[in-house]
């Protein structure tokens, strides 16, 4: 028992490592913060495939459609240049989005979902405090999750629409691997669709990358997403508040919530940006967590790794995405915008279904 044990914590190891080393020089090898990697030396943070991956997730924030598609958007270059856009997913009544493409550079699909906009922040951090695991997840037993991240992702549009993007993006660049990526509310849904894309096409293929998320359910589900999802990796910033949330009670650990691993902690060390590598355990006391309750921070949430990342329109998100939508589907019906590679716009809103693109 104790050597499966050992052979399946090696192969989780080196999953990851494949994932974080998947394109170290592809961007042109820049240089970054120091890496504090004491806690597992199998383990390698790549600063630059972390970044790329960062600007995806603040890109999907963006409300302006018609820049997303043509990815001309003012958080669509860097990094992300040359980012082949394949489909874009807005769900009006729910205030969801997200966009799924092929990052040639990395060779990968990149599956980004949108975090939450609807109310402020802090408001949103309010309500979390007295969520509870109260759902079980189908097919595991004993593992529960907070309903809420479960149901953006799996009741709405977002789950279908997302898997039929990734079939064709592999159908049409071969079985290349997949990385999903979300911020905040954004990153429990990623966690929740890399889960489900793990379990119908591998755990080999689909890694995970998140900042800021919150947690999404007890030990249980997280010792069954570190099976399924092995590759999966969550970046948390200095004292940002949401990786807090729901509170995690470490005596009571099998109803409390508790984070799946592996952690990166953002922080600064005498003036240095520093990158710490956690341990496996998902709740490393000597992470985010040996942040004291008091100084924990709205701001730091907002920000990782540099990049903005919030919304760029605090409006009430279901006026801001219907307005965008109209813009878009207008530009589109103009051929005022223009896109190199098919581009599927998938929109859900009023029980209205309707895919103006419809491209195969």
């Amino acid at each position: 028992m104790g050597s499966r044990r050992l052979v399946a914590a090696a192969a989780a190891a080196a999953a990851m490592a494949v994932f974080l080393l998947l394109s170290g020089a592809s961007h042109g090898g820049r240089r970054g913060p120091s890496v504090n990697n004491s806690n597992n030396r199998t383990f390698v943070f790549n600063y630059t495939l972390a970044k790329t991956i960062v600007e995806y997730a603040s890109a999907v924030y963006m409300t302006d459609l018609t820049a997303l598609y043509s990815w001309t958007c003012s958080r669509c270059n860097d990094l992300t240049k040359g980012f082949e856009i394949r489909c874009i997913i807005v769900d009006i009544r729910n205030c969801l989005q997200a966009f799924i493409g092929v990052d040639h550079n990395l060779n990968a699909v990149i599956v980004a979902i949108r975090g939450t906009q609807e109310n402020s922040v802090q408001n949103w951090i309010k309500d979390l405090v007295w969520k509870q695991v109260d759902l079980n997840y189908p097919n595991m037993p004993n593992a529960k999750v907070h309903t809420g991240f479960y149901s953006a992702y799996n009741n709405t549009l977002l789950r279908p629409a997302i898997t039929n993007a990734v079939r064709k993006a592999r159908r049409l660049y071969g079985d290349i691997s997949v990385i999903v990526t979300g911020h905040s509310m954004g990153g429990a849904m990623a966690s929740f669709c890399a889960l489900d894309l793990a379990i119908s096409l591998g755990s080999d293929s689909v890694h995970l990358m998140t900042f800021g998320q919150p947690r999404i359910g007890n030990a249980a589900f997280a010792s069954y997403f570190e099976q399924y999802v092995p590759s999966a990796i969550r970046v948390t910033h200095e004292h940002d508040i949401v990786p807090h949330l729901p509170p995690y009670f470490f005596f009571l650990p099998h109803l409390t919530y508790h984070h799946f691993p592996r952690e990166v902690w953002e922080h600064n060390v005498d003036g240095n940006t520093t990158f710490r590598v956690c341990d496996g355990s998902g709740e490393d006391p000597n992470c985010c967590r040996s942040v004291f309750a008091l100084f924990l921070s709205v701001s730091d949430h907002l920000t990782y790794m540099g990049v903005e990342i919030a919304a760029d329109d605090w409006s009430s998100c279901r006026i801001v995405m219907a307005q965008s939508v109209e813009r878009l589907q207008l530009c589109l019906a103009s051929n005022i915008i223009m896109s190199k590679n098919p581009v599927d716009i998938i929109i859900a809103g009023h029980s209205v279904q309707t895919d103006p693109s419809s491209s195969s």
